[in-house]
This record gives structure tokens, C-alpha cells and sequence, in this order.
């Protein structure tokens, strides 16, 4: 809702570069994708690599429950 908020004010004050922005925004977004699979990628690997530094620690927690 605010990205339609703000598109609004700015056609409202620039109608000619906000229909620029309307027709590129696609364009971009798909430029942008592979960073966010590869952030998604380094996300998914810094968990694993957490979970194993963190792997003793719980065992042995629950190991003396």
C-alpha cells in the first residue's frame, strides 16, 4: 500500500516519470531476482553452518535434562 502511496504522490507532482517507473519497475525487479536467490542461498547456508557450531551445546543440554 505505501509503494502505491508514494507512486500516487509521484504522478501527482511528475505523471511523465511516474509512468516511466511504472513500465521499468517490472525490468528491475527481474534484474534483481538472482541477488535475492543468492541472499536467500547465504541465508540457508549461515543457519546450517549455525545449527552445526550449535549442534554440542544442545546435545548436551539435552542430554542432562
Amino acid at each position: 500500500m505505501m509503494k502505491f502511496l508514494l507512486w500516487f504522490l509521484l504522478f501527482w507532482l511528475c505523471w511523465p516519470l511516474a509512468l516511466i517507473a511504472l513500465v521499468l519497475y517490472p525490468f528491475v525487479w527481474l534484474v534483481l531476482l538472482p541477488f535475492r536467490l543468492v541472499g536467500i542461498a547465504v541465508d540457508g547456508v549461515l543457519q546450517l553452518v549455525w545449527a552445526v557450531v550449535t549442534l554440542p551445546a544442545r546435545a548436551l543440554r539435552l542430554g542432562r535434562t
